[in-house]
């Protein structure tokens, strides 16, 4: 049974997602007694039902004994070396430095009222980028 794009970004949730993290972290095929040790899972059945239902979605295929990466989901977040990082991480650290730059060197001698409404629209833009990088990262979302 193959799953349309939409149905298998909604199953990755869970311990499913956290395998399948995992396998975006690692880089290579794993096997499941591998998967079952990295994520402290009760038992190896545990680790190949989720491993089967990612296999369902065509986003793992089996090659002999492993599990291998099939289809890359990253919505959200970039793979950099192994390291998952939210998308809004790099809007947000462009948004506090253009705040930083407003409030240091683009400050005029006499403050105005365009001078206070720019520097409010970007340190709400900077707060909306850095809420949205928490939120991914705590949530775990891809």
């Amino acid at each position: 049974m193959r799953l349309r794009n939409e149905e298998s970004t909604d199953i990755l949730r869970g311990t499913t997602l956290e395998i399948y993290r995992f396998m975006l972290k690692i880089g290579k095929p794993v096997g499941v007694r591998e998967v079952q040790r990295a994520l402290n899972l009760s038992s190896p059945s545990i680790a190949v039902y989720h491993l089967s239902k990612l296999e369902d979605a065509c986003l793992v295929r089996r090659e002999g004994s492993n599990y291998a990466i099939n289809k890359i989901l990253l919505e959200n977040s970039i793979r950099i070396s192994g390291f998952l990082i939210p998308k809004y991480l790099f809007y947000s650290i462009l948004a506090v430095a253009f705040l930083i730059v407003e409030l240091t060197i683009l400050r005029p001698p006499n403050l105005t009222r365009d001078y206070f409404f720019f520097t409010i629209a970007t340190a709400m833009l900077a707060y909306i980028f850095c809420y949205e990088t928490a939120k991914i990262w705590i949530k775990g979302a891809l």
